[in-house]
């Protein structure tokens, strides 16, 4: 799966997205999101978050993301998909932000057990695509 990952990950926000950099962690099998920008939106303006370094093929990739949102209409089945992302980010979003501590025990113990579950289907359906697609193996001759 990390060679599937995407280098950049964009957490929507109301009124933008927080971009992280996707660092794999081979020893550990988990991933680390490292803070890298804030983007403005519409406005379109990136600000380099900590002492994140921005290159230029990171400016670019920002844009470029910026320019598709921009430009995506939703396909079929595009709708729920996207609102299901974007309840997701806001959902982060607001345990960063806005969450008191009050707020995050009456909602962790859901919240988690919800994104174990859409964790579950969503390797589970991986694996049976990746079956169905894979090549039989020729039965063993006597």
């Amino acid at each position: 799966m990390a060679a599937d990952l995407p280098e950049l990950y964009f957490r929507l926000h109301p009124g933008g997205a927080t971009v992280f950099r996707v660092a794999p962690d081979g020893a550990q099998r988990r991933l680390d999101l490292l803070p890298l920008a804030e983007v403005t939106l519409p406005g379109a303006a990136i600000r380099p978050l900590g002492a994140a370094d921005l290159g230029a093929q990171d400016r670019l990739a920002i844009r470029a993301w910026i320019e598709a949102r921009a430009e995506a209409t939703p396909g079929p089945g595009g709708a729920p998909r996207q609102s299901a992302v974007t309840a997701i980010n806001h959902a982060a979003h607001w345990a960063e932000t806005k969450a008191t501590d009050t707020d995050l025990e009456a909602a962790s113990e859901e919240l988690l057990l919800a994104m174990h579950d859409l964790r579950a289907v969503l390797l589970r359906k991986k694996t049976e695509r990746l079956a169905a697609t894979a090549p039989k193996a020729d039965p063993p001759r006597d």
